[in-house]
């Protein structure tokens, strides 16, 4: 099933997507809901981001791959982490599929980050990692796109990562998944510059369901990023960068210069 979140003049709903055509509901997956009688073409409506989560839950380093070519760009010696580490993203830096990145001023090394996002459908509290994929709504699609030189000189990822628009999500939430099948793939103006296996992370899905539960609740609609491997290349205004899940879909965002930026 795919759970889409649209507009269409000015009115927001979810509903589920049936090939071209969306049939809403009435409520939303996370909190009881059930078919209407009204129909929508997907091409006339705007697609919204698949869900506004309460804790925006984030993964930093995940792939080997990723922390090493990271490291050789810092000058520094990879560190491969020994446990799930857990760090957070801001809901304003939020956009939905098709909607434009704004490269902000004074920003000079922006880059992409694919990642698979997992979105929470039930509470939990310590779950094992057997029991983890028991609270998974489904899966989207996120582009964690990052400021590198601020990354670099800053003491927190506060602009870095959580500038506005810098988290394009979407473009719907897909809940029968085989995250062993997956594969990510993202395009730079058509051109494929990164492809990999999206469950080859060194700590999954369920590690991190599992390590976040144990102390803290997780809540429907909460959503957890779950990182990148590979690199990217530096983008500039005018780009259009396409993040490819296998089996979930294409998240696509054109990247613009702020106004007034050259």
């Amino acid at each position: 099933m795919r759970w889409i979140r649209f507009s269409q003049a000015g009115a927001l709903a979810y509903g589920i997507l049936e090939g071209e055509r969306i049939v809403e509901v009435a409520g939303d997956p996370f909190g009881g809901w059930e078919k209407t009688r009204t129909v929508h073409a997907l091409a006339e409506v705007k697609i919204e981001v698949p869900v506004i989560p309460p804790t925006f839950y984030c993964v930093g380093l995940n792939y080997t791959a990723h922390i090493k070519e990271a490291a050789a760009k810092f000058g520094t010696m990879p560190d491969l982490p020994t446990q799930p580490d857990v760090g957070y993203r801001s809901n304003n830096a939020l956009i939905a599929h098709e909607e434009n990145v704004v490269i902000p001023a004074g920003a000079t090394k922006v880059q992409y980050e694919g990642e698979l996002a997992v979105v929470i459908g039930k509470r939990a509290k310590n779950l094992s990692e057997a029991e983890a994929l028991s609270c998974v709504l489904g899966y989207s699609i996120g582009n964690d796109v990052s400021e590198r030189a601020w990354q670099k000189s800053d003491r927190t990822l506060w602009r870095a990562k959580n500038t506005d628009t810098f988290k394009p999500m979407g473009p719907w939430i897909e809940t029968d998944v085989d995250l062993d099948a997956l594969e990510t793939r993202v395009r730079v103006n058509g051109t494929e510059t990164s492809r990999f296996a999206t469950n080859s992370m060194l700590f999954g899905v369920e590690a991190y369901i599992s390590a976040i539960s144990r102390y803290i609740t997780l809540y429907p609609g909460d959503m957890i990023w779950m990182g990148t491997d590979g690199t990217s290349p530096d983008l500039r205004a005018g780009d259009e960068v396409e993040v490819e899940i296998s089996g979930i879909g294409v998240l696509r965002n054109r990247f613009v210069a702020a106004a007034g930026k050259g």
